[in-house]
């Protein structure tokens, strides 16, 4: 952590042998909570919320699988469904609930939202598409292309903001496509583009300017 006030906690929690999942605890009592997968990187990004002074936001983040072809299988639907949807239920339902016991953060959809970059946009998407009933706004950078939007979209599209690198145009395609989708389903989508390529800093300086729309000051 730097010299701000926000405070890191990591446990391991029950699932595939073990898998953990670090928490950003904010200086002042949390009002809002971000669930993201990538969970040992974009818990880190707390400190950047703290900075820009919006609402306090828990970060809950669920670390990836160590192989790469199976936290794709974790995160995109397309690839293997058996092995999503048993990541789904860990994530969706075990990660929430053990975060409800253990910090007393079970807000309603209005202050929870789903945070995912690259291959991790779409679990972000897939979850939030899936369970509307949990997650009030998506959050979505530089998204991969195995999960496509579905046709027709699941009613009611959630509120999603996008950013995408001027230097990918892979990534930044797949943001479009995906908020063209929302849009004429009737959904609320913000959509930003920034200088740089995959994985530059932009996701995280973006970040903060993606949990205020999603939950204002």
């Amino acid at each position: 952590m730097s010299s701000l006030a926000g405070e890191l906690v990591t446990e391991m929690l029950d699932y595939d042998g073990g898998r953990q999942v670090t928490v950003y605890i904010p200086p002042a009592p949390a009002e809002a909570i971000v669930y993201a997968g990538d969970g040992q990187l974009i818990s880190l990004w707390g400190d950047d919320l703290e900075a820009a002074g919006g609402r306090p936001t828990m970060i809950v983040g669920v670390h990836r699988a160590a192989d790469e072809t199976l936290r794709l299988h974790e995160y995109s639907p397309s690839f293997d469904p058996e092995r999503f949807t048993a990541h789904e239920a860990f994530f969706v339902g075990t990660v929430r609930e053990w975060a409800g016991l253990r910090f007393g953060m079970s807000p309603p959809p209005e202050r929870t939202a789903v945070m995912g970059v690259s291959a991790g946009g779409e679990l972000a998407l897939a979850v939030g598409l899936r369970h509307p009933d949990v997650y009030g706004a998506v959050l979505c950078a530089s998204p991969g292309a195995g999960y496509q939007p579905p046709s027709p979209l699941p009613e009611p599209p959630p509120r999603a903001y996008f950013v995408a690198g001027t230097r990918e145009p892979f990534f930044r395609a797949n943001a479009t496509r995906w908020a063209d989708a929302l849009r004429a389903a009737g959904a609320d989508v913000v959509t930003k583009e920034r200088d740089g390529s995959h994985g530059d800093p932009f996701w995280r300086q973006e970040f903060p300017l993606m949990v205020d729309w999603a939950f204002g000051r």
